[in-house]
């Protein structure tokens, strides 16, 4: 299973926080990764908004082909992920309400989203939801700070309702810090205070993970042929 790699370092704070941390990945990817670029906005509440441009990869996998009409699995799988427990000086006390968002691809129809597995997550349950054509993975938490964590495998149900010779692609949602398609809320120790730091980030470009071609459906039935020519008879005539 080619698998979706983790939010990393999405968690910037500087200015009036002076914080910059990251999220670490733990253990070696299983495939060959799609380079992703995420560009993210911190926006504490004190001080004004900060950049934070993250390299990352993210895998996945769907068929290469599918019959028009036909159902079929994208799977998105992440690995383990490591919160740090200082960043800048300031402990992390935990990240909460992680989302990342996948958009129902183009020529495909949503049927269903599950979850499974994932590891660590804290008191709250994971949940997955579609609307308007965006699927939604939620992990309450809390993740705490200097906790190894596994989101869990995201699995979705797509029917091929695109025309044939056409194909399903899958990506990111998310095309600006007000249109994002993952967030997160950091919650760090600032002296006595314990301050909440939202992030927006969107991939920057955002790249095909995969492409599935839609194949017409055979001919279930073929019409026989309307006036065959019947074969001489090789019986010889006395």
């Amino acid at each position: 299973m080619r698998r979706l790699a983790r939010p990393v370092g999405l968690l910037a704070v500087a200015g009036g926080l002076g914080l910059a941390t990251m999220v670490a990945v733990v253990g070696p990817a299983t495939a060959a990764p799609v380079p992703v670029a995420f560009d993210c906005q911190a926006r504490p509440p004190i001080g004004a908004p900060q950049q934070l441009p993250l390299s990352t990869s993210i895998e996945a996998e769907a068929p290469a082909t599918v019959v028009a009409g036909a159902t079929f699995e994208a799977s998105l799988a992440p690995d383990a992920i490591t919160v740090p427990a200082q960043a800048g000086g300031f402990t992390v006390n935990k990240l909460t309400n992680l989302v990342l968002k996948v958009p129902v691809p183009q020529g495909s129809t949503f049927q269903s989203a599950t979850l499974s597995g994932g590891s660590n997550l804290g008191t709250g349950v994971p949940t997955v939801a579609q609307a308007d054509n965006v699927v939604k993975v939620t992990v309450p938490g809390p993740l705490a700070g200097g906790s190894t964590f596994q989101l869990p495998v995201l699995h979705l149900t797509l029917a091929a309702s695109g025309a044939p010779g056409s194909t399903v692609e899958t990506r990111l949602a998310g095309t600006s810090y007000d249109d994002p398609g993952m967030t997160f809320t950091a919650n760090v120790q600032v002296g006595f205070f314990a301050i909440d730091v939202p992030t927006f980030c969107f991939a920057n470009p955002s790249p095909i993970f995969t492409s599935t071609g839609i194949e017409a459906a055979p001919d279930p039935d073929p019409a026989p042929d309307p006036d065959p020519t019947p074969e001489p008879d090789p019986t010889p005539t006395p």
